[in-house]
């Protein structure tokens, strides 16, 4: 069934069945919710250990870092 179809059937439904369903379908939304919370702690600790007092590096001392790289790497 495509949902215009089900809204349609829905709206079908006594009142009183139509919120039986809201709340059956907000019960299962709140099931699956449970990991979100996780995941976002697990990233928000994670952003944390990236966290310096430093400033971040500018473009010029990127590029001798990527410089200091290519010469270690290809002359060794």
């Amino acid at each position: 069934m495509l949902l215009p179809e089900l809204k349609a059937e829905i709206l079908k439904l006594p009142p009183g069945d139509r919120l039986a369903l809201m709340a059956a379908i907000v019960a299962s939304l709140r099931e699956t919710e449970g990991s979100i919370p996780e995941r976002s702690q697990a990233i928000h600790r994670m952003r944390g250990l990236l966290k310096t007092d430093e400033p971040p590096p500018t473009d010029q001392e990127v590029a001798a870092m990527l410089e200091e790289r290519r010469l270690e790497k290809y002359l060794p």
